[in-house]
């Protein structure tokens, strides 16, 4: 890593968002805040906590970084993340970027670097004001509805109470994974992420055929 590492969580502000599958970025960072808060060494100090985003500074698998949430809305996620790029001197490619991702299934995750947005606005919103998109990305699966038309109602709908342990297992595995990939870098971290799968006791239907997944 050449500057400090930013880890950014994309989500929507405000409680009617909080346990939304578009806000699973934001669900990941509580649980890193929530470790944090647990453990001295890591060091957690609030640097901001309103207009563009919070900001916090925190040690993670030994190596000092911050964890930004964007409270932009997600469509302009980037402009809240090329103020802390830009007041911080960071470099993009050092940003890992959480966010949630429609073409994996609950229950895994995948990190990789660049790519496509593959329509995710906060995405692209990021590349349009950092000028790149050779950043890291830990997608978050959430599945698909069955019908295209249904995406923007399903994304902003909460987790069914049947798929609340697959999210609180992704949760955990991504901060084991993010601690990882600082402690010891990419591969290794790719390895450990992207080879997690549930334990078939919380594993649910997929999408559109869960049973409450649109109530």
């Amino acid at each position: 890593m050449d500057s400090t590492p930013l880890i950014v969580a994309l989500g929507n502000p405000g409680p009617e968002y909080e346990r939304t599958r578009h806000n699973f970025g934001f669900l990941v960072a509580e649980s890193i805040l929530a470790q944090a808060r647990e453990r001295k060494s890591m060091v957690l100090k609030t640097l901001q906590s309103g207009g563009d985003f919070e900001l916090y500074s925190l040690v993670l698998g030994s190596v000092s970084c911050l964890l930004a949430r964007p409270l932009t809305f997600m469509n302009l996620s980037g402009r809240a993340v090329a103020k802390i790029i830009g007041r911080f001197g960071l470099t993009a490619t050092d940003m890992v970027v959480l966010h949630d991702e429609l073409d994996l299934p609950l229950g895994r995750l995948k990190l990789k670097r660049g790519g496509s947005s593959n329509g995710h606005k906060g995405i692209e919103s990021i590349v349009e004001h950092t000028g790149t998109a050779e950043f890291l990305r830990l997608r978050l699966g959430t599945g698909r509805p069955q019908y295209a038309s249904d995406v923007v109602r399903y994304v902003l709908e909460p987790f069914s109470a049947q798929e609340q342990p697959a999210v609180d297992a992704v949760r955990q595995a991504a901060l084991k994974g993010l601690t990882l990939y600082m402690r010891r870098g990419m591969t290794d971290a790719v390895q450990q992420i992207n080879a997690f799968r549930l334990p078939e006791p919380a594993m649910p239907n997929q999408g559109m055929d869960t049973p409450g997944a649109l109530e």
